[in-house]
């Protein structure tokens, strides 16, 4: 039936209990999204179209019921050869197993119990609805505490067939009444009299009748007392005794005339003026079913002593008289006694006859009924004559759910045709419910030791770390199995998963960034700008306005969401810097041809650094913008065709304004004359009193592109600039 649908929406979740006659299953209502109890005939009752028919009638009857105290019935029907009554889903236990656990309970704990249940018969009786199975099996405590009585109608269809095949009675014997035992018709009593064994055995832990086959219980309801409540149990209090023995008379006259008269007793009977109250006493009981102690009769003797006829015969009229007088009425009362001694003897008689149809029943033999579901040994011992009797539900390994594993009397035993042999039936092992681990107070090392604390080996919970953003490091994000399911802590594989915290994001490059640049950058990680998160610095190599560092992550390091970032922003040279214009001349390598000029210069911005790259095919100046600093001189490399000339510019000189300034060389255009001796004349410019060669240039020309302060200080040496004379600078 697990996983089976019943009609078209009651999902059956797992087997709660079950007894002769039917089993009970947890089911989910799907149109209504609830749990509920669902009751399932029995198959070896499916085809009885009398039971049938009484068993939908009685618990559509019991359907009618509205009480705090009774489980409502919500639906009735058939799916096949399936008949289920759909009841109110009570989480709890049964009388029955709390008495076994604790008995004997409290007074005031099985006062209260006892009330309840009279409420309850009370509505029941009201509407005309005798329940007739009273007993701690069929009364739910809940979890509140609050009582709830079931199998309303259900007993009434089950008595409708309590003469079975066998002749035996079907039922909860130890619970019935004595009229209920005899077979006649039951009513409103009988159910207080039920009530009344309930709180017996709450109070003492014990049945007030036991006997070795349900006959024989049946025989002591009858005609037998029961032990005292006090004289088992000292403390109940002598009010609470007498309504357990007013409850419990075998004469229906001369218990409570209602349930509500009941209930009214047991609300007021443990009010200090009632604890002490007197005991009850009752009249003997005349039921002709009770064994009796009928007096001896003594026969008419005769008379002692002899005498003669004569003196007999000498005794007067008057005295024959009197002797014939006192011999008539001892006449009638022989008459009388003998009468009563047949009435006794025929219902004796009677009694005997009865007893003997009763008791005298042939034996049978036991089957063996192990490995066989319930429903199967159910019908082997009904085919021989044997009831079951206490179904007992527990888990053993390594048989199936509804199987029986043990039987109260072995294969092969004689008992009694009608003897009740109580089965244990296999049932799915109690599961464990899943905690809720994912509280945000239970860390990961929390949550193992709960679960081993259910019996579940360490290896057998997987951990697996994730990041979130919403769950705290060490934290569960999830767990399977879910909270509230159920497992077993042996076999099941667990797995949870467990927060890392934040993910983690890759640190962006911010360096080189502008300020404005690298804030939006930040912003855009899901990063924050710390404190003070802005921090200026002075810098040769960056210029102002651009992140120089980044702190504490560098570039594509992992960090957690919403860290803190310090930008250092350059603030541009510090003050000691000097920013130097230096100018230099160039000349090509051939006078009137194209020679490439390239620059290599270093300061305190860095070695190496390209300057300018051009053409030139004739004379001309450059210049590089250089950074000095105190520990830092420039050097310009200037590359004609590959020919070196390099300047250095000091710091000191820089800032003192003395650095010297290269002048134009002079180039010549015929190499041939370039060892001509400077006393050979005129060299076509004038200068030949200067000792400079003849460049074939303009001097107005060329001094034209030199400051005020340039002059020429270099020579040529056979047709090449002589470097070591063209070290200058100019100033600006």
């Amino acid at each position: 039936m697990i996983g089976h649908e019943l009609g078209g929406r009651y999902q059956i979740i797992e087997r709660i209990g079950g007894g002769g006659m039917a089993l009970v299953y947890r089911a989910q209502d799907i149109l209504l999204n609830r749990n509920v109890a669902i009751k399932v005939l029995r198959q070896q009752f499916v085809n009885d179209e009398e039971f049938i028919r009484r068993f939908r009638r009685e618990a559509q009857s019991a359907a009618s019921l509205s009480h705090p105290n009774i489980v409502s019935v919500y639906d009735v029907g058939q799916e096949g050869d399936v008949h289920y009554i759909v009841m109110e889903y009570i989480e709890g236990r049964n009388l029955n197993e709390i008495i076994k656990e604790r008995a004997p309970l409290q007074v005031d704990e099985a006062v209260r119990i006892a009330s309840q249940i009279a409420d309850a018969l009370d509505h029941a009786h009201m509407n005309h609805i005798i329940h007739r199975d009273i007993k701690p099996h069929n009364i739910l405590i809940g979890r509140n505490g609050w009582v709830k009585v079931t199998d309303f109608g259900i007993a009434r269809a089950v008595t409708s067939t309590t003469i079975t095949q066998t002749g035996s009675v079907v039922g909860s014997v130890h619970y019935f009444s004595p009229e209920h035992a005899k077979g006649v018709a039951t009513g409103e009593k009988s159910d207080l009299y039920s009530l009344g064994i309930v709180l017996y055995q709450m109070l003492t832990g014990r049945l007030p009748f036991l006997g070795e086959s349900p006959i024989s219980v049946a025989l002591k309801h009858l005609q037998e007392h029961f032990d005292e409540p006090r004289s088992v149990n000292p403390m109940i209090p002598q009010s609470v005794e007498n309504i357990i023995l007013k409850s419990m008379r075998k004469n229906p006259g001369e218990r409570y005339e209602s349930a509500k008269e009941m209930r009214r007793d047991l609300e007021t009977s443990l009010l200090p003026e009632r604890r002490t109250e007197s005991k009850l006493i009752f009249a003997e009981d005349d039921d002709e079913d009770s064994t009796r102690i009928v007096p001896a009769i003594k026969p008419q003797g005769r008379q002692s002593g002899g005498g003669s006829k004569l003196s007999r015969d000498d005794q007067g009229s008057d005295e024959r008289q009197k002797k014939k007088a006192s011999q008539k009425p001892s006449s009638s009362k022989v008459k009388m006694w003998v009468g009563i001694t047949l009435i006794v003897l025929v219902a004796m008689l009677g009694i005997a006859w009865y007893v003997n149809k009763l008791v005298t029943v042939p034996e049978v033999t036991v089957p063996n009924v192990i490995n066989k579901s319930i429903e199967e040994a159910t019908e082997e011992f009904s085919n021989v004559g044997i009831v079951v009797g206490e179904i007992i539900q527990k888990y053993k390994e390594g048989v199936d759910e509804g199987i029986v594993y043990d039987q109260s009397k072995p294969e092969g035993t004689l008992v009694k045709k009608g003897s009740t042999i109580d089965l244990t039936v296999s049932i799915e092992k109690e599961l464990a419910k899943m905690p809720l681990l994912t509280d945000s107070n239970i860390t990961y090392d929390v949550a193992v030791d709960q679960l081993v604390q259910l019996g579940v080996s360490r290896d057998k919970i997987k951990r697996v770390d994730e990041p979130s953003n919403e769950v705290e490091a060490e934290r569960i994000i999830s767990q399977d199995p879910a909270a509230n399911s159920s497992f077993d802590p042996e076999k099941v594989e667990i797995t949870l998963k467990v927060s890392k915290g934040p993910e983690n994001i890759k640190m962006p490059k911010l360096t080189g960034l502008t300020q404005d640049e690298a804030l939006k950058a930040i912003e855009g990680a899901g990063l924050k700008l710390a404190k003070d998160g802005i921090k200026q610095k002075s810098s040769y190599e960056v210029k102002a306005g651009e992140v120089m560092e980044q702190w504490p992550f560098p570039e594509g390091h992992d960090v957690a969401p919403n860290s803190d970032v310090t930008i250092f922003v350059s603030s541009g040279y510090p003050p000691e810097a000097i920013e130097y214009t230096f100018e230099f001349p160039v000349v090509p390598a051939t006078d009137g041809e194209k020679s490439k000029i390239r620059i290599i210069y270093a300061d305190a911005r860095g070695e190496n650094r390209e300057g300018d790259t051009r053409t030139i095919s004739k004379p001309q100046y450059m210049s590089v913008d250089l950074v000095l600093a105190p520990n830092k001189d420039g050097f310009v490399n200037v590359y004609c065709d590959g020919a070196l000339t390099n300047y250095t510019i000091s710091y000191i000189d820089a800032k003192q304004g003395t650095v010297p300034v290269p002048s134009m060389p002079v180039t010549n255009p015929n190499p041939d004359d370039s060892n001509t001796d400077s006393n050979d004349g005129n060299n076509g410019n004038g200068d030949a009193d200067q000792g400079v060669p003849d460049t074939g240039l303009n001097d107005s020309s060329v001094r034209s592109n030199l400051s005020d302060s340039s002059k020429y200080t270099g020579k040529l040496a056979n047709g090449k600039l002589d470097n070591s004379k063209m070290r200058g600078s100019r100033h600006r």
